[in-house]
């Protein structure tokens, strides 16, 4: 049988850890009991446990004197625990590899280590490991933590916070760490060698990082204050973000939407270390539709699914789209998973709101008893490439097997010199190189478009006939037009009821908002412009008018803002945040500030 790789005393430290976790009002000797050991040896390994900071032990109230005490994990106890539980299943393991190549003359191929992504455990629907602490840990954990110093998460990290908690991005245990981050930069790879193509990174201001110590837990909060979990720092860390840029997204160029956000919103500090989670983040849309890795592996297991598909999309489907998993899952032989991204996507999408309609409006297109549809919280970098074998992992621990990668997977569009950041099939290639390490089968497609005369449609490369027949394609861009000047869309290429819901999200351009923004120097003019501009539209009506003008946002939004470069540009983009709300709500907003910064403006 294999060397154990818990000691002794790390199995009887495991074992009290998953006690205390599981079981926290149990008394002592039934504790004890449990554990098969004397009220001695507990007492013992309970203070020491104590003294190293894994549990608290606080007074209980009540007359029984065998309940006199009450325990909970401390963030650092909820992490050594997860870390004994993933060294104790790689035991068990290998005790399995063992007694079946005794039996059968050949290895299993479980016994590999726990935390690569080579190991695809038993079966892609068994339950895969999470990072939440049990119910009443959890109200323990939320008291203490009130107490830590908290940060506020982002959009963006709220996002990775729930798919780090709920296992979507098994087998991280928390936000990178330096050398973990460094490593999957250069090489898509943690350090000890696991494949993971994508940084996770919880970005921080200087002023807060200055607050902080490695060593330190503190509290992440939602936008409304809530704490979801409690971070154990480990590393706290000055990235290069120019080299993030360049090998995670193939270029340092603003006109990536990712790299944007890199250089002029995130945080210039990034802080590492495990998380313990406490809670979900709270959605209040479309919540029948939001499943967690574990709750979808359950469905599976419920419905003897063993082979899925899954096809991953940030836009309205489209028959094209229904002809390309209709395909794909009939190519694995396999039921369809449609799980579109409803977290953050590429600025100008279609909101997730219209599209969740769009496919709820088409689902009765497909049969019900091999399709499912399931929303994925994700935030999409637009990495083509590596985002490619990055959403291949994200669906393979929600235990699907087979993953389809079209044309310009995850792709940004145009950089600065008007060229497509990545060609149109990088991300299967790059797939393809990696699919047997990562556990999870690429279905490629190319391009689909429509043939006339056959009433199809094909993927274009398998069109032999090209020269005799009309093809057909209507793009993104195309569509947009058609939704903005009220033109037809024809059947052939969507159907009725998405176009439907698109005509309420997007109406004609004569009924849409906008925003006009003139800038300049002081007494250059600009808000006389901008004046007349004003009086005029508001004689021709139809839309309400707001005009933000410089002079008057420094006296009522901006107050306490000086004219550093910083202020300025905070200045800029509150402005920029109110002319988009007038905007989307069908107003026109009239912006006339001093805007002297480029990037800033864009």
């Amino acid at each position: 049988m294999p060397k154990p790789i818990l000691s002794k005393d790390d199995e009887l430290l495991f074992r009290l850890l998953r006690q205390l976790d599981t079981q926290s009002d149990a008394s002592q000797r039934a504790t004890a009991e449990a554990l098969s050991v004397s009220l001695g040896w507990l007492n013992k390994a309970l203070r020491a446990s104590s003294e190293a900071g894994l549990i608290t032990i606080a007074d209980r109230s009540g007359s029984d004197a065998r309940m006199r005490f009450a325990y909970s994990l401390t963030p650092k106890g909820a992490a050594e625990k997860a870390r004994l539980t993933n060294r104790f299943l790689e035991h068990k393991r290998a005790e399995y590899d063992a007694l079946h190549a005794e039996l059968t003359g050949r290895s299993s191929n479980l016994s590999r280590p726990l935390n690569r992504t080579t190991n695809m455990l038993s079966s892609n629907l068994t339950p895969i490991p999470e990072l939440y602490v049990s119910y009443d840990s959890a109200q323990k954990l939320k008291k203490e933590a009130a107490e830590l110093t908290s940060w506020d998460l982002t959009a963006r990290q709220t996002c990775d916070l729930e798919l780090l908690m709920n296992g979507g991005f098994n087998p991280l245990t928390g936000f990178l760490g330096k050398d973990d981050y460094q490593s999957v930069v250069e090489n898509m790879r943690l350090a000890d060698g696991t494949l993971w193509p994508m940084p996770i990174t919880l970005d921080v201001t200087e002023d807060f990082a200055a607050t902080i110590t490695e060593g330190q837990d503190i509290a992440l909060r939602d936008a409304e204050g809530v704490i979801l979990a409690t971070l154990s720092i480990s590393d706290i860390y000055t990235p290069n973000k120019s080299r993030e840029a360049e090998m995670v997204f193939g270029a340092d160029d603003i006109a990536h939407p990712a790299v944007n956000y890199l250089h002029h919103t995130a945080g210039n500090i990034y802080v590492g270390g495990t998380i313990t989670g406490i809670q979900q983040p709270v959605h209040y849309d479309f919540r029948a539709r939001r499943d967690t890795p574990n709750e979808l592996r359950a469905y599976f297991r419920k419905l003897g699914w063993r082979k899925i598909v899954a096809f991953q999309t940030r836009n309205p489907l489209h028959r094209a789209h229904q002809e390309l998993t209709f395909r794909a899952a009939k190519e694995a032989q396999a039921n369809l998973l449609i799980h579109p991204v409803v977290g953050l996507t590429k600025p100008g999408d279609v909101d997730h709101f219209t599209r969740v309609r769009c496919y709820e409006a088409v689902l009765d297109q497909y049969q019900a008893a091999t399709t499912t549809m399931s929303l994925l919280n994700l935030a999409m970098r637009m990495a083509g490439p590596r985002e490619a074998v990055w959403h291949g992992l994200i669906r393979r621990n929600h235990g699907c097997t087979h993953f389809i990668v079209g044309r310009d997977h995850a792709g940004p569009g145009k950089n600065s010199a008007g060229e497509d950041f990545y060609g149109p099939y990088d991300a299967q290639e790059l797939f393809r190189t990696h699919q047997d390490e990562m556990g999870i089968e690429m279905v490629d497609f190319k391009h689909m478009v429509y043939v006339q005369e056959r009433a199809q449609y094909e993927p274009a490369d398998e069109i032999k006939d090209k020269d005799s027949v009309t093809i057909l394609n209507i793009s993104g861009t195309e569509l947009r037009r058609r939704l903005r000047e009220g033109l037809e869309i024809p059947e052939w290429f969507s159907f009725p009821e998405v176009v439907s819901e698109l005509r309420r999200t997007s109406p004609p351009r004569s009924k849409q908002g906008f925003t006009v923004f003139f800038t300049g120097l002081s007494g250059s003019g600009k808000s006389t412009i901008a004046n007349a501009l004003m009086v005029k539209l508001m004689e021709m009506g139809g839309r309400p008018t707001t005009l933000l003008d410089g002079d008057v946002v420094r006296k009522h939004l901006s107050s306490e803002l000086g004219f550093s470069k910083e202020h300025r540009d905070i200045n800029i983009r509150r402005i920029g945040y109110v002319a988009s709300e007038i905007t989307k709500n069908g107003g026109i907003a009239i912006c006339a500030p001093i805007a002297p910064y480029t990037a800033t403006r864009r």
